[in-house]
């Protein structure tokens, strides 16, 4: 059991994790800092370290790495009652409110003002996706190398090899881009390990159809995706849009936005694909499936993230699959592109991609600010 479990009510963790969850704006760097801000620097809850061993841990796991650090850090103060208390009040403010911005871009006569918003911020998410392709990059090509037997040359040109497959898998494959994922991930296992002795679980085929389809897709976003909440672009697109046709391309950029520009984690988009589908009990259930994962691997496995971190096969797997990640995380950018349908939206899209590749400035603003001109400019093209 953690150390702390006696020193913190659950009161406190519903409340400040709560506050996390209200005003964590600007995805998965918010949250650590504001974590950190919390439970090291002005509570001393944690140490550094070991807070700084739970990035590390979580960053190992498949699906959103600052939702499971919530979970964690919870845990560490009060075990599992604090794990789910604190996971909860960190994921439901955001919850709440993207669910609410569904029900309204979603509705079947929305104002004009709200069309032309969608359409602005939507005409943004190509360069969002290139933005955090570029910023998993650097990290992921230094591992390349790292520890590599055969040479860094060879480390690195199976680093481009990943990314391109991962990158042709976002613009073919559609639902199966999961598998080039693990792919990836396992042919490094085989040249570092000369095994493929990873205990790993691909789950069930897709549905066919209905609340089973939503709660594969779901599943798949929470439990199989490597790399930070973007790479839930290229794992929902295919499904959403063409496969089982719940959203438009258009309603589809909306979504990525909104999960963009609102509190808490960015996987919460997949809760505004279950409303698409199935009205707010899909919306419901797609978050339930999505984030059932964070919480069953801190809760069965936070024990156990010493020796997840010390496992080579775990980071040969990171190693491999993460470059496949960068490559469907840019390969997304070009079916979001090619789904804008106005010519005001290219020019806000190449404003983005400047504000944020060559300003760096902050994605949230840059999707504020899109969304504010298509408010202005939509009505004017008739939306």
């Amino acid at each position: 059991m953690p150390e702390r479990q006696e020193r913190v009510s659950l009161g406190t963790i519903a409340v400040e994790w709560g506050r996390i969850g209200c005003t964590g704006f600007g995805g998965p760097p918010t949250h650590i800092l504001l974590l950190r801000r919390l439970c090291v620097e002005r509570r001393g809850w944690l140490s550094t370290e070991e807070f700084e061993d739970g990035i590390a841990a979580t960053n190992l796991l498949p699906g959103p790495a600052s939702t499971q650090l919530a979970i964690f850090t919870a845990w560490r103060l009060r075990g599992v009652p604090g794990a789910l208390v604190g996971g909860a009040c960190f994921i439901v403010p955001g919850l709440l409110l993207i669910l609410a911005l569904a029900v309204l871009f979603l509705a079947g006569d929305p104002p004009a003002w709200v069309l032309g918003a969608a359409a602005g911020a939507g005409a943004a998410v190509p360069a969002v996706a290139a933005h955090a392709a570029a910023a998993l990059v650097p990290g992921s090509w230094a591992r390349a190398a790292a520890g590599e037997t055969g040479g860094e040359r060879a480390g690195r040109a199976r680093w481009v090899v990943y990314a391109a497959a991962g990158a042709a898998a976002a613009l073919l494959t559609g639902p199966w881009l999961v598998l080039v994922l693990l792919a990836a991930g396992l042919a490094e296992v085989a040249v570092r390990q000369r095994s493929l002795t990873l205990p790993l679980v691909l789950g069930a085929l897709p549905a066919t159809g209905g609340l089973g389809a939503l709660a594969w897709v779901a599943f798949k976003v929470g439990a199989l995706s490597y790399g930070g909440g973007f790479v839930i672009i290229p794992l929902m697109r295919a499904d959403a849009v063409e496969r089982y046709g719940w959203m438009t391309d258009g309603q589809f950029l909306n979504a990525v936005a909104l999960g963009q520009i609102t509190p808490g984690p960015v996987v919460q988009t997949v809760a505004v694909v279950g409303y698409a589908a199935a009205g707010l009990g899909g919306g419901l259930l797609a978050a339930a499936v999505a984030f059932a994962p964070s919480f069953l691997f801190v809760l069965f496995g936070a024990s156990r993230f010493d020796r997840l971190r010390a496992d080579r096969r775990v980071q040969s797997f990171l190693t491999g699959a993460g470059p496949a990640v960068v490559g469907a995380i840019a390969g997304s950018a070009v079916p979001l592109a090619l789904g804008l349908q106005y010519g005001w939206q290219v020019a806000v899209l190449a404003l983005a991609l400047a504000w944020l590749l060559a300003a760096r400035r902050s994605v949230v603003a840059c999707l504020l600010l899109a969304g504010a001109a298509g408010a202005l400019v939509g009505p004017w093209y008739g939306l």
